[in-house]
């Protein structure tokens, strides 16, 4: 039997892509807007990749794929419909909570047997989602929607996201979760406590301040913790805002997950990004391994341009149990729908 294939849309670096293929599927073409990732991704899966406005693809660049790609797998742009988002004042976030259509636009033109959707779970629950339904009403996919936890499939991290599936002649279905339970030891636990340079474990360069600051939370802290310690330290800002979130100057626990892993994880102000032990942000290699990436894949950009890839990809860990759930319906299960 011929490898099954599928294409990815709004790739990034390749977090949904590593998991397909790891289930089993090659990934025969990819596309993304922004450079680093495309670059990346094409590193990664040694095949071209198309940066640019997705808009801009057609039957140029897809004719060869007609009818001869099994799935197709993608993240349209989320920050409009993230809680984040909901409080940006940027006006093309709501041209990007449209990108769906796009996505629906290759989907028609390649008509693979399969899809997959990802997105944050407020997706689920937008205006654009209820369009996309509708839309979909007219084609020929069974489909499924659900909020998965990272966690409960082997990944060291609470991030939680939204998943649409859908499947002609089949009907889809969600892995169930595993007994698999992860901790931020067992993601990082070996790597040097001092930032060697090796594969992206780099670290800032904080001042003395910083440090005094990081010293005074303590596992599972937070910035109140700097703020009932050392208020002479503490910024002015937080001292004028006695409540708020928990997670803001967090420092991660050994035994515990992390909590998401966003883009600016290197920067402690941004969330619960503290080593469990050293007085320091995690590295990018750590923060890639709570994304479970392997050591083995190779990021290319920049500090900030790396970091964005990894905030913003979805673990391939559980990119790998969506993917193996659509690979044993469309090639391992007997049963299919008329």
């Amino acid at each position: 039997m011929r490898i099954p294939t599928f294409i990815d849309l709004f790739c990034g670096c390749g977090g949904l892509a590593l998991g397909f293929e790891k289930a089993g599927f090659t990934s025969v073409y990819a596309a993304d807007i922004d450079l680093a990732s495309t670059m990346t991704y094409q590193e990664n899966f040694k095949h071209d990749v198309f940066c640019g406005d997705i808009k801009e693809l057609s039957i140029t660049q897809l004719g060869k794929f007609v009818g001869q790609v099994d799935v197709i797998v993608g993240g349209p742009p989320c920050q409009g419909f993230s809680p984040l988002g909901k409080f940006s004042p940027r006006k093309e976030h709501a041209t990007m909570n449209k990108l769906w259509q796009e996505y629906l636009r290759i989907l028609d033109l390649i008509e693979p047997k399969a899809f997959l959707i990802e997105n944050v779970p407020e997706f689920l629950r937008s205006q654009e989602f209820e369009l996309l339904k509708e839309q979909l009403q007219s084609r020929d996919y069974n489909i499924i929607y659900n909020v998965l936890r990272a966690v409960d499939y082997g990944v060291p991290q609470k991030r939680v996201r939204g998943f649409v599936i859908g499947m002609r002649g089949r009907l889809p279905r969600f892995p169930d979760p595993t007994c698999e339970r992860k901790t931020v030891r067992d993601a990082i636990g070996d790597l040097p406590l001092s930032p060697d340079g090796d594969n992206w474990h780099i670290g800032r360069n904080p001042t003395q301040i910083s440090i005094e600051r990081y010293e005074c939370v303590p596992p599972g802290g937070n910035r109140f913790d700097l703020m009932e310690k050392r208020p002479d330290i503490t910024p002015r800002c937080w001292l004028n805002k006695p409540t708020g979130s928990t997670d803001v100057f967090g420092r991660l626990e050994w035994g515990k997950p992390a909590l998401t892993i966003r883009t600016e994880f290197y920067k402690p102000e941004k969330g619960r990004y503290l080593h469990p032990e050293a007085h320091r942000p995690i590295t990018h290699r750590e923060a890639a391994r709570l994304q479970t990436f392997p050591d083995d894949f190779k990021f290319i950009g920049s500090k900030i341009e790396v970091a964005r890839m990894i905030g913003n990809a979805v673990p391939p860990k559980l990119a790998y149990h969506i993917a193996n759930a659509i690979y044993q319906v469309l090639f391992n299960d007997a049963k299919s729908v008329p």
